[in-house]
């Protein structure tokens, strides 16, 4: 759920919220003899449509020594078929008038068209032939692995704020996979083989281990007749076990400091949190609300207090994502004003968490964050790529688009008293793991930090 809507927008919309939206029928499914679940939503709002592959295999499903796996098969899917050569698959949706592209984060890997609706047939057959016949030529992976170890130094290794995150979740996440950076350690990435990349692809990518979400001015039937001339003679295939790492529990409270050339310094506190996992849990929903009211909009306790009124920090903010199939933290990072030590703010952010847990949030808190959660659901039917996002994560991560709605309830449901419950559970100090980035002179040259923004994707 975004966190990031400000409440005068939020007001706007108040008119709107009730209001259904003539244009969008609810979304229709079926799955394949192969176990390819194909699921469509109609929005007639343009003659285009969007059309997203969706994996269950991300950077949680890899172990140590192939970390990266994932993200570098992505890349790959783009280096051609006997039928399509490397290169010829993005031209032809160009030529389509067309976009597209994909991500891999830590839970799934998505593959992406955005085009003409009357084109989605021949934008499922390339999508069906690389799942089918992907080249993994040992040439093309040569050439594109150097690319992947690259980006990870510009993206990672260069951004004081990239390190930052990585080894915060290094740190504090023990035993689970989501421990491990999307990108993959550089490590192995200068040891990984092509020969990794075809296993890997053997085991995962199989039309019973991927969602295929259309959403557009479609015809639901026209689109399962397409997904099963186009996939329907792809074999499933038998799909390994998938391994449950439960985190420890922590034994106290964990540090790191980091010394690295910054134009600013960073704290960083970090605490284990658990995913949703079944609908009728609490916590995590408790966990979503009370990031919401720490960093939700302008008026939340995080930039209230340690910005405009105690000047103490230039910027802050809190995030805690409930879904997903690995471990999970709920962070709070905020950047010194001017003046300001590192020290002093690490105090202030750990006496705002330790007020809340003392004394909770007010229904007026919540009042606003729930009005702002209905203002999120109205923009996030704006777009048609947003709609296919939602109901592709959910399916993704083991749940039904059907559960959408359900999850929504029991988020507006979320009382004070579950909230503060939350935080004396689990923001605790010895769960806790604090990071500072304590900076360095930069050196002459050298680009400044990346933005305040937590990384967990990887796009080609």
């Amino acid at each position: 759920m975004s966190q990031s809507l400000r409440l005068g927008a939020v007001l706007s919309l108040s008119a709107a919220l009730c209001a259904a939206p003539v244009w969008a029928d609810a979304p229709q499914e079926a799955t394949l003899a192969n176990g390819l679940k194909v699921v469509v939503k109609v929005d007639r709002r343009a003659p285009v449509a969007v059309s997203q592959l969706w994996y269950r295999v991300g950077s949680v499903d890899e172990v140590s020594g192939i970390t990266g796996v994932s993200h570098a098969l992505e890349h790959m899917m783009f280096k051609g078929t006997p039928k399509v050569p490397a290169g010829e698959f993005s031209r032809r949706i160009a030529a389509l008038g067309g976009k597209e592209n994909a991500f891999t984060s830590r839970d799934y890997t998505v593959y992406f068209q955005q085009l003409a609706n009357h084109t989605l047939g021949e934008a499922m057959a390339l999508e069906a032939d690389r799942m089918a016949h992907l080249n993994i030529a040992e040439a093309d992976f040569a050439s594109e692995i150097s690319v992947i170890r690259e980006e990870r130094r510009q993206r990672t290794e260069d951004q004081p704020t990239g390190v930052l995150f990585e080894q915060l979740y290094a740190a504090a996440i023990t035993a689970n996979p989501a421990r491990q950076p999307v990108i993959g350690w550089m490590a192995d990435l200068e040891r990984m083989r092509a020969d990794d990349l075809r296993q890997w692809r053997e085991r995962w990518y199989a039309p019973n281990n991927a969602t295929l979400v259309v959403v557009g001015d479609v015809d639901p039937k026209a689109v399962f007749q397409l997904a099963e001339q186009h996939y329907g003679r792809i074999p499933a295939r038998t799909l390994p076990a998938r391994a449950v790492l439960p985190e420890p529990s922590p034994y106290g409270e964990r540090r790191l400091t980091l010394k690295l050339p910054a134009q600013q310094s960073y704290v960083a506190l970090a605490w284990p949190a658990p995913r949703l996992s079944q609908l009728n849990e609490v916590d995590p929903y408790a966990l979503d609300m009370l990031a919401a009211v720490l960093d939700g909009h302008a008026a939340s306790r995080l930039p209230r207090t340690l910005v405009r009124e105690q000047r103490l920090a230039s910027s802050v903010g809190a995030s805690y994502d409930m879904s997903g199939r690995g471990a999970s933290l709920f962070t709070v990072i905020a950047t010194p004003a001017e003046g300001k030590t590192t020290a002093q703010l690490e105090a202030a952010l750990r006496s705002q968490v330790g007020k809340l847990a003392r004394e909770g949030v007010s229904e007026a808190e919540l009042a606003r964050v729930r009005t702002q959660l209905k203002a999120a659901r109205v923009y996030e039917k704006d777009s048609m790529f947003g709609q296919a996002m939602k109901i592709g994560q959910l399916e993704a991560l083991g749940f039904s688009w059907r559960d959408d709605a359900e999850i929504d309830r029991r988020l507006d449901a979320v009382t004070p008293a579950q909230v503060q419950a939350a935080a004396r559970r689990y923001l605790t100090d010895d769960r806790l793991t604090v990071a500072v980035l304590a900076a360095q002179a930069t050196p002459p040259g050298q680009a400044p930090a990346a933005p305040l923004t937590e990384g967990g994707a990887h796009v080609r």
